[in-house]
């Protein structure tokens, strides 16, 4: 057992430990810098806000360009450029623009409309267009899949932009900062130079058994320093048998960093969800689907002069179906929402009665028992919010927030949003043990430490440190073994 475990341990500890400690530096700059995204924060404060003459056709003339077949996701009235427009989801990842003020859908994204997308996301500054790609270093989300080919713009500040070919909207920015820092960070950090092109369909596998070899190698690494340190001092008066230098630091770091590094590795290699090892297998949430003939109540301009009387400057628009009635919900530059009925009295309200809402959720699980509803007006354990840079921080988790317990195989938590009716979180028993084999051990967001930082920082930084020299030790030691072989 042992001499299978030490042969094991050397020839993976030559081939991963330089990559380890390249994980462990990209970790620490993605502590700060993120992969970019498009947040909607972002989105929203590029926004200009819309008046009422800006879209006299109603948007059930949405559907009618879209065909008597097509089934529309969602729906939103917002702008492009400095032109409202009707943007719809359609299945499959796909996009019909209509302009609310001709009717017209949007055939094509050229390099002039691309540069009139952008321009509200670079206010004052000169714009240069790019070209026309499929992907880049900084595109490589499935989350983009159904805006490809990508229109690609620079401004004379350093950022980039990146305009959907299917809806005509920016969907990706890229600060300055996110171009040089990403190179260090995540791009190093998820393997991003095997990702793309003709070798992504590796690049998956790629990541996750280099994890569960690292995994392998932290985790003999560990027993192999348990085996080697003695209570009762060596011949050589120390408590490890190693005379080199080199070896008893790297044994003294392994026994003292050795659990970070485990830990960190193999929490890595959940968060891709290997073997698909947290899908419960539970059935897609039954929702009111978006109908034209329930459109036909206001129209937009009465509703957005609503709004404007109750204090809202709308930048977009939502339809949002719920409990068998439609609603509109209105977005301002900073996010904050109000909704009206669409097919009543038009009154703007600041969210839906929490029975209302609760009766809805019951009907997305239609088979599942409620067992519990709680309006939580702060973060708990597996609801809370990241900073915009880090990977959830385009996830949005407003409070309060109506979490719903069910009692169904696969253990569902609802978390629905009165401001808008929208589930914004859904949580299975598979997820929620995800949430803490990822989530909680790769990235530390316990929320005490998160609330008092810079505990986090010197915590996670320490620990960093551990596992690069730890890993850096290794991969010294593994070289000069295999040079003295040569």
């Amino acid at each position: 057992m042992k001499r299978w475990v030490y042969l094991v341990h050397r020839w993976l500890g030559i081939a991963l430990c330089w990559l380890m400690a390249l994980w462990f530096v990209s970790g620490v700059v993605m502590m700060y810098v993120g992969y970019p995204k498009l947040t909607p924060g972002e989105r929203l404060r590029a926004l200009p806000r819309l008046v009422e003459d800006c879209c006299p056709v109603p948007p059930e003339e949405v559907f009618a360009l879209a065909g008597p077949d097509a089934r529309i996701q969602s729906l939103r009235l917002t702008s492009i450029g400095e032109r409202a427009v009707y943007v719809a989801t359609l299945p499959g990842q796909r996009y019909l623009t209509v302009d609310a003020g001709s009717g017209e859908a949007l055939a094509s994204v050229d390099a002039a409309q691309a540069l009139r997308s952008a321009a509200p996301f670079a206010p004052g500054r000169t714009l240069a267009y790019e070209g026309v790609l499929a992907e880049d270093a900084w595109t490589h989300s499935k989350a983009l899949a159904g805006h490809r080919p990508l229109h690609r713009l620079a401004d004379n500040a350093g950022w980039l932009y990146y305009v959907s070919s299917a809806s005509g909207e920016v969907v990706r920015d890229v600060s300055p900062v996110e171009r040089s820092w990403g190179w260090v960070g995540a791009w190093l950090h998820w393997i991003y130079p095997l990702r793309g092109g003709s070798i992504d369909f590796a690049w998956s596998d790629l990541v996750i058994y280099s994890s569960l070899a690292g995994s392998l190698l932290a985790l003999f690494g560990i027993l192999i320093g348990l085996w080697r340190w003695r209570r009762a001092a060596y011949a050589n008066g120390r408590h490890t048998p190693y005379r080199s230098a080199m070896l008893r630091w790297h044994h003294y770091l392994g026994l003292v960093g050795g659990l970070f590094v485990l830990t960190w590795v193999l929490s890595g290699l959940f968060s891709m969800n290997p073997w698909r090892m947290f899908d419960s297998g539970a059935p897609a949430l039954r929702q009111s689907p978006l109908l034209a003939k329930e459109l036909t109540g206001l129209s937009p301009a009465v509703a957005l002069h609503r709004f404007g009387d109750a204090g809202q400057r709308s930048v977009e628009l939502r339809w949002q179906p719920l409990a068998g009635q439609l609603y509109a919900v209105a977005y301002d530059a900073q996010g904050r929402q109000r909704l009206i009925r669409w097919q009543a009295d038009g009154t703007v309200s600041p969210g839906h009665p929490l029975p209302l809402l609760a009766e809805a959720g019951r009907t997305m699980l239609p088979d599942a028992r409620l067992v519990d509803e709680l309006l939580q007006t702060e973060y708990d354990w597996h609801y809370f919010a990241r900073a915009e840079h880090t990977m959830g921080g385009h996830l949005e988790r407003p409070l309060p927030v109506l979490r719903l317990r069910f009692a169904d195989p696969a253990g569902t938590w609802l978390y629905l949003d009165p401001a808008s009716g929208r589930v914004v979180q859904r949580l299975d028993a598979h997820r929620r043990v995800q949430r803490v084999l990822f989530a909680f051990l790769h990235s530390w967001d316990w929320r005490f430490l998160l609330e008092n930082r810079p505990l986090w920082d010197v915590l996670l930084i320490a620990a960093s440190l551990l596992g690069l020299l730890l890993s850096a030790s290794g991969a010294v030691i593994g070289w000069r073994r295999l040079r003295r072989r040569w």
